[in-house]
């Protein structure tokens, strides 16, 4: 089988690695070592896949179905297999093999096909809410993860220099950055977090009905993980004329439902759509930019 990577990724890779990637021209060597090194019967690539990895389904050498996915270094591969490790399939896609090749996880199959958002939106919501609060639980000792005060001061550093280059999005950069400010200025809360949950990396499974997938685990608090959830469906929230109410409410309903304070919600959400924006007007995305932006706006 030969192992092409979606054009989905390579348009990704594209952004974060312009001048070209050697690991994504090494990718189909190391899909077929990883294949074989395991005994693993090959089905398809999945399409049109994730920004991040190439995901292959595949079967074991007893026929049972699984996932292989390969990523490289900088999605942090080895911090999302600790993560899941330490989740033990409570709430997330379960590790299947204790192989430690670089950037190399067997996942158990879930439907790839089916994520949350498949649902409508009011029970896409409650769903993903009810699966990410199975993931927060206390980190291991001596966790290998970025703390959410480290990981933001990354992204702090590329908004302000976003913001000296393109001065229109200064005024949002700076409102976005003092939240930040206060919103780290309080006793940290130590949760294991998935990192990018959003409605899409809730799939279908056999073992419960909605398990995570994806995560970029960080440790930190739980509003920052809830954030960016509050804007699943960002395009459909832009083209609705009460968008800006509907945010408030979902800001509102999410806090209550899972415990959280909601106006931590409120700022942790408008610092990561902010970061968000800026960072895709930075890779060549100016539609995302703009909708992400405006979105800012409203909070």
């Amino acid at each position: 089988m030969v192992f092409e990577p979606p054009k989905r990724l390579v348009r990704a890779l594209g952004e974060t690695a312009p001048d070209g990637d050697d690991w994504l021209e090494k990718l189909p060597e190391a899909a077929q070592r990883a294949v074989a090194l395991r005994e693993l019967t090959a089905e398809r690539v999945q399409m049109p896949g994730g920004r991040s990895s190439l995901v292959v389904l595949v079967r074991t050498a007893d026929g049972t179905p699984a996932v292989l996915k390969l990523a490289p270094g900088r999605a942090r591969p080895e911090a999302e297999r600790a993560a899941l490790a330490h989740w033990g399939g409570r709430g997330a896609v379960q590790l299947l093999d204790s192989f430690t090749a670089e950037g190399v996880l067997l996942l158990e199959r879930l439907h790839p096909d089916v994520s949350v958002r498949s649902l409508p939106e009011a029970k896409a919501l409650l769903e993903a809410a009810g699966t990410l609060r199975r993931l927060w639980v206390e980190p291991p000792a001596g966790f290998p993860f970025e703390t959410v005060a480290e990981r933001t001061g990354r992204q702090a550093e590329a908004m302000r220099a976003r913001a000296q280059a393109d001065p229109e999005v200064a005024p949002l950069v700076d409102l976005a950055l003092a939240a930040r400010e206060e919103l780290l200025a309080a006793p940290p809360e130590h949760r294991l977090l998935h990192g990018t949950f959003r409605q899409s990396k809730v799939l279908a499974g056999e073992r419960m009905p909605w398990l995570a997938v994806g995560p970029d685990p960080v440790v930190g608090e739980c509003a920052f993980d809830l954030a960016r959830l509050v804007r699943d469906r960002v395009e459909d929230l832009i083209a609705q004329p009460s968008g800006a109410a509907t945010t408030r409410r979902r800001i509102k309903r999410l806090a209550e439902s899972l415990d959280v304070d909601q106006e931590r919600l409120r700022g942790w959400t408008l610092f990561r759509a902010v970061e968000s924006g800026v960072r895709a007007g930075r890779v060549g995305r100016p539609r995302d930019a703009e909708l992400l932006l405006e979105f800012a706006a409203w909070l």
